[in-house]
């Protein structure tokens, strides 16, 4: 990932100068500060950045992922979508149900690992996704029709219905299926890493 520094009197000079040179918008550079100089009797105060483009980020986390996964046996191709908001990493593997682990445990802490490398390099949070084969999309989906179906029954039953346990964004996907329907409410309950949703009739 190339780093590219600028110094000037203030930040912003030092930020204007990586603007011009990289001909880039503010919000596509990632600008983390590096120094400050105090000026002398003969020296001005000089302010001294580092500065990524957002593209070479893009392109570092699909290379760093690589690299991870090749170290631990898989063999793997990546596609990378919405480049201009939020960049969903999908990963195509030779074994796609050891990566992605029991209810997404192991992309889950593939992700985390990522996510704390970036921190370190960039000095701050960057947003993205990773998905296995889509997983996450069909995951979802199966949320939504198990919520739906949960709904029915017991809107037709008045019987509070648990499911299973699960994590907060699966959660959180059963809440957001059910949140207009009428008849029925959610609520989580348990602890964690066991809590679980339960869907209530509504009293009359």
């Amino acid at each position: 990932m190339e780093k590219h520094n600028y110094s000037g009197k203030t930040k912003e000079e030092a930020i204007q100068k990586a603007k011009e040179e990289l001909q880039e918008v503010e919000e596509n550079l990632f600008i983390k500060e590096i120094g400050e100089t105090k000026g002398g009797l003969f020296k001005s105060k000089k302010v001294e950045i580092e500065v990524i483009e957002k593209r070479e980020v893009i392109k570092y986390i699909k290379e760093y992922l690589q690299k991870i996964l090749k170290n631990m046996g898989f063999n793997v191709n990546i596609e990378i979508k919405n480049k201009e908001e939020v960049p969903k990493y999908i990963i195509f593997s030779d074994n796609d149900a050891l990566l992605i682990g029991k209810n997404g445990k192991n992309l889950k802490a593939l992700s985390i690992l990522v996510s704390q490398h970036l921190n370190n390099e960039l000095g701050k949070n960057y947003k993205f996704t990773l998905d296995v084969n889509e997983y996450k999309e069909k995951r979802e989906k199966s949320l939504e029709r198990l919520a739906k179906r949960i709904a029915r029954e017991v809107k037709a039953t008045k019987v509070e219905v648990k499911l299973d346990s699960m994590n907060s964004y699966e959660r959180r996907i059963i809440h957001n299926a059910l949140t207009n329907y009428k008849e029925i409410f959610t609520e989580s309950e348990g602890e964690e890493p066991n809590r679980y949703v339960v869907v209530k009739p509504k009293e009359d």
